[in-house]
């Protein structure tokens, strides 16, 4: 796996990278991860750049969203945890 790109955000860390003829796309937030993959072939020839226009500010909204649900629903676990 390689990395083909950072993409600078003030919400989380966004890298791209290429394994086996797809995209791997991989939002982090502290100690949460978020990953998509996308098939080289699913694309229209754009490469990189089509991929870069997936990543629009409506989709990195929901990606920022979907953390906030992650990290209440881990802090939820956790607390049951403890006694």
């Amino acid at each position: 796996m390689r990395v083909i790109a950072e993409l600078p955000h003030p919400d989380c860390k966004i890298t791209l990278f290429q394994m086996n003829q797809k995209y791997i796309i991989k939002f982090e937030q502290g100690s949460l991860e978020q990953s998509y993959k996308l098939a080289e072939l699913d694309l229209t020839g754009g490469g990189v750049n089509e991929v870069f226009q997936i990543l629009d500010d409506e989709f990195i909204k929901t990606v920022t969203d979907r953390f906030k649900l992650m990290r209440g629903d881990f802090s939820a676990a956790y607390n049951r945890q403890q006694y």
